[in-house]
């Protein structure tokens, strides 16, 4: 008798087919009617509690695992996709996307490189970005899982600009020990994150105040480099902020082209979700200087509205960028023709040798709206903001703390921490909508921020009455 090799295809294909098709169908039915869901809902304890069964020895059928998806994880999500969520930067994604993801994961290409056709799309992308962003054809472009990585990324590309490539083998040294780079203190911090993990230190980066309207402070930007100069530092990099996280201020990217361009430091952006204001030919003037930088980092998840993960990285100076991860090995020699054909590939810019194919959700994305279509979501996002803004400004109960700075907002309820520390609880299990919260001027604040492509101006007006509603009861008791 035969013997039947192992694998894990199905023993009936028409069975699969039936269940896939019902999974679409739920998931489709899922997005288009989102409305009629909570943003968000605590996880009961028992639900929780299913999470820690024991590793499966035997197999289970599929229906009965995608039951326990649709049941147990599904209505518990963090609610991103929901108009309204106002919290953090989220992208809100698109089915599109969702289609895309299926497609890529049946062609569970690795993109590390070879010669094959999920690389061209790769690349097709990188030559659009560089079009959208203004940047040379000498540049190169780098799908990640997102901006923290991204940024790192060109942290390491303007330590290899200012120790040269050696720096990858004999380590940072005594001269590394000299590096200083300079951030808004408005910055994210992946930025001192990224300044560790490339072993210059957190420390290494200089904070630099921010002025009234949240940009950093040029002045003292030049200040500061000069006082290193002085004592004996070597500045090397200045990371400007296109967008930061807890108001959307731009810095002046402009200005600070200027000062790198004279002092002869890498300029880099994290434009994590603010650079995608490009797209819009009303907000693109808010991002003037993006297109001198040496570097940019940004998410196509955020505002472009693709689904998770689809950070970019993009190096003006793609020489520079490939010495700075190139690494041969023989196991991963190219070849002129055959399936390891298609140098350089995208592991010699990067950390990662096996990448998903981010790409075709983006690719997807990119030809289905098409820019106009994209840039009028940034704008609309932006003016959510502004509609925020003017409903604070109307409500004696409301105190403004930022306005709208792209697309971002801060507020609070009367002049109590805790307070409003308990309505955004209160008003997240509300399901309405699931605003964050910062500190602004040492104040506690209700932060929205407007990403998702669904929300719409009524999802503002009812989560500010929401907020209006539970104030009075929570002063109440």
């Amino acid at each position: 008798m035969e013997q039947r090799e192992p694998n894990l295809d199905p023993e009936n294909w028409d069975s699969l087919r039936r269940e896939a098709h019902a999974m679409l169908d739920d998931m489709l039915d899922y997005i288009a009617q989102i409305r009629t869901r909570p943003v968000w809902q605590p996880i009961p304890d028992e639900k929780r509690a299913q999470f820690r069964a024991p590793l499966p020895q035997g197999p289970s059928d599929l229906r009965d695992v995608y039951q326990e998806f649709a049941q147990d994880v599904l209505p518990y999500a963090a609610g991103n996709v929901h108009p309204g969520f106002m919290g953090w930067v989220n992208g809100g994604g698109t089915a599109v996307g969702m289609l895309a993801e299926m497609l890529a994961g049946g062609i569970n290409a690795n993109l590390g490189g070879r010669d094959h056709m999920p690389v061209e799309v790769e690349r097709q992308i990188v030559a659009w970005m560089r079009e959208i962003l203004g940047f040379p054809e000498t540049a190169t472009g780098l799908f990640v899982t997102g901006s923290s990585l991204a940024n790192f990324i060109g942290i390491l590309v303007a330590r290899t600009a200012a120790l040269g490539p050696s720096v990858r083998k004999q380590g940072v040294g005594g001269e590394g020990s000299k590096l200083r780079a300079y951030a808004s203190a408005a910055a994210h911090r992946c930025i001192p994150l990224g300044m560790d993990l490339s072993g210059l230190g957190s420390d290494a980066v200089r904070p630099i105040p921010f002025d009234g309207d949240g940009r950093m402070d040029i002045p003292a930007l030049k200040a500061a480099i000069a006082e290193d100069r002085a004592a004996g530092l070597k500045p090397f990099l200045v990371v400007g902020t296109a967008g930061t996280v807890d108001t959307g201020a731009v810095d002046d990217l402009d200005a600070i082209a200027d000062l790198c361009a004279a002092e002869k430091l890498h300029f880099h952006i994290d434009g994590a979700f603010g650079a995608m204001a490009v797209l819009s030919p009303e907000l693109k003037p808010l991002m003037k200087g993006l297109e001198r930088a040496d570097s940019i980092a940004f998410d196509f998840h955020k505002w472009a509205q693709v689904p998770y993960d689809a950070g970019f990285v993009m190096v003006r100076d793609g020489a520079l960028h490939r010495d700075t991860f190139a690494s041969p090995a023989a196991y991963l020699r190219t070849n002129a023709k055959g399936l390891a054909a298609g140098a350089p590939w995208f592991s010699d810019f990067g950390p990662d040798l096996s990448r998903g194919f981010r790409a075709l959700k983006t690719w997807f994305t990119l030809k289905t709206y098409g820019l106009k279509k994209m840039g009028e979501v940034v704008a609309h996002s932006c003016a959510l903001a502004k509609h925020l803004e003017e409903r604070i400004r109307a409500e004696p109960k409301l105190e403004l703390l930022t306005p709208a700075r792209l697309n971002i907002v801060c507020f609070r309820y009367g002049s109590d921490d805790a307070l409003n520390a308990r309505l955004v609880i209160e008003l997240q299990e509300t399901g309405v909508a699931a605003p964050s919260t910062t500190t602004i001027n040492g104040k506690l604040a209700i932060r929205c921020a407007f990403v998702n492509h669904r929300t719409r101006f009524s999802d503002v007006d009812a989560m500010v009455n929401t907020v209006l509603r539970l104030g009075v009861a929570v002063v109440a008791r």
